[in-house]
């Protein structure tokens, strides 16, 4: 059993060292970045491992495959998400005219409210004085960083430096994870090993295994919507996969702009129709096929402490809480299971 002295000393170790990730957390931001990025990649260069191949030779492999998958998401996947996105931005004005000359005389026949108190003349003229500003937005941040050598130099070398740590990182995972596990004070190490494996069980889960279904569903909806023929297929299919993390968000938001833009562009009911069927095919495949296969059943983060932790993280250390919510989260609900059995356990609550 520890003494008072030793858990006041650990909890003083705990209060600085959440000091200093405040302090250091605009330069720890690409090192969490990188392990984030070894910490998903490592199960396969550990398949790999399995099938004979070197270490060295299965992390570069792995490298190159995740380099390349990067690469291709930035140089097609976002250039082609912005484009729709300005071109939704410009077809704004259009539809808020079809609004206005449909839905508001049937609205103010079914309701009795005067038309003319729902004036949208003033939101489609700001739209399309002000879409251009949307355009431009790239190009200030470009031209902004262009200006400031520290800016830009900063990002050079947190572009520079996130690949060259997560390749280490990768080559050096196990070994890493031994010397930790022989710092731990060898009466303690049996029901830390336990906890950190728990914790690894929920983060790999739902780190790897939700980002490869939301990336599958990203996928199905935008070929889905593609087929119907909706113009922005890619941008609606793609967010309802993003945000499809929190269950059934996805679909439900997915379905609802995909449907008002798909009748705001069809303007008949076929089309909704269609989105339906798409959005319904995709929640069957992701809840009869992809999350028992990729995530499980039980991941042991509910989904209101997912957005909790996601927005607590970023209020408080900005992108560097972004990337340590999650795992922050796990730990916290690992801690909270293990606390809650020995309380189950003991005299105090059979008492």
């Amino acid at each position: 059993m520890m003494t008072d002295a030793q858990k006041w000393l650990l909890f003083a170790g705990v209060i600085c060292a959440g000091w200093l990730l405040y302090l250091l957390a605009p330069v720890i931001s690409p090192f969490l970045t990188a392990a984030l990025f070894a910490y998903l990649g490592d199960p396969l260069v550990g398949r790999l491992e399995r099938a004979k191949l070197g270490r060295t030779a299965a992390v570069i492999l792995v490298f190159v495959a995740m380099f390349i998958f990067l690469l291709l998401l930035l140089l097609i996947l976002i250039p082609l998400l912005y484009r729709q996105f300005v071109h939704l931005v410009d077809r704004l004005p259009v539809f808020i005219s079809y609004v206005q000359s449909q839905w508001l005389p049937r609205l103010s026949a079914a309701t009795g409210i005067d038309a003319a108190a729902f004036n949208l003349d003033i939101l489609r003229q700001a739209v399309a004085d002000n879409w251009q500003d949307v355009g431009n937005v790239l190009g200030n941040i470009l031209q902004h960083v262009s200006r400031s050598s520290q800016a830009f130099f900063s990002w050079l070398a947190y572009l520079l430096l996130v690949p060259v740590v997560c390749f280490y990182l990768l080559r050096d995972w196990d070994r890493l994870l031994q010397d930790l596990r022989a710092l731990i004070p060898r009466s303690y190490e049996p029901v830390v090993v336990k906890l950190a494996g728990e914790c690894n069980r929920i983060l790999a889960e739902f780190l790897r295994g939700q980002l490869v279904v939301m990336i599958s569903l990203g996928l199905v909806y935008t070929i889905g919507l593609w087929i119907c023929g909706l113009e922005f297929a890619l941008l609606v299919g793609m967010f309802a996969g993003l945000v499809s993390f929190i269950p059934y968000l996805g679909g439900i938001t997915g379905i609802v702009i995909a449907g008002v833009l798909a009748y705001l562009q069809f303007h008949d009911l076929w089309h909704l129709i269609y989105v339906a069927l798409v959005f319904g095919a995709g929640q069957a495949i992701e809840g009869m096929v992809l999350s028992p296969l990729l995530v499980g059943d039980r991941i042991g983060l509910h989904p209101v402490a997912v957005i909790f932790a996601i927005m607590a993280g970023g209020t408080l250390f900005g992108f560097t809480g972004i990337l340590l919510a999650l795992p922050v989260a796990a730990v916290i609900t690992v801690l909270l299971r293990f606390a809650h059995s020995r309380y189950i356990g003991s005299s105090y609550y059979a008492s």
